[in-house]
């Protein structure tokens, strides 16, 4: 009767001849887990930021509609009191507009400069841990070579 193989020994074996770093996989764990969080408070700022400047825009808002809508002496008044919001509105919409377009300026140049960051940092962890199983690799190889002579 043919002997059969023992799947489970095989599979150790095999799996022995090629080593994995752990420690590259933790390094590489902490690297994105430190771009993330550099990536999240960028966003959290840019929001917090965005919000400051809504709440600014709705206070000075309503502000100007409560003095369009105070009583007026002559009709006349009204379409003035009208003009003066519609207009006033408008600088400001165009001056919030511009605030606005800033932060997103600075959270895409913010962002820009982690991920070029990252990936100077990504790209010396892969060559790093490449060489090290390059090296692992040729010692099992040499290994191998020795025992079956």
């Amino acid at each position: 009767m043919a002997q059969t193989q023992d799947i489970t020994a095989m599979m150790k074996e095999m799996m022995g001849a090629f080593p994995v770093d752990t420690k590259a996989m933790e390094d590489a764990f902490k690297t994105t887990a430190t771009m993330n969080e550099k990536l999240s408070a960028v966003a959290l700022e840019a929001a917090e930021k965005s919000t400051e400047l809504s709440a600014t825009w709705t206070k000075d808002t309503l502000s100007k509609l409560a003095d369009m809508s105070k009583a007026k002496a002559e009709p006349a008044d009204y379409a003035k009191a009208m003009t003066d919001f519609a207009s006033g509105q408008a600088e400001v919409a165009a001056e919030n507009m511009a605030a606005f377009a800033e932060i997103a300026k600075k959270v895409q140049m913010d962002t820009v400069e982690l991920l070029m960051a990252a990936g100077k940092d990504f790209s010396e962890d892969a060559t790093a841990a490449m060489k090290k199983a390059t090296d692992e690799m040729t010692a099992t190889a040499k290994k191998a070579t020795a025992a079956a002579k």
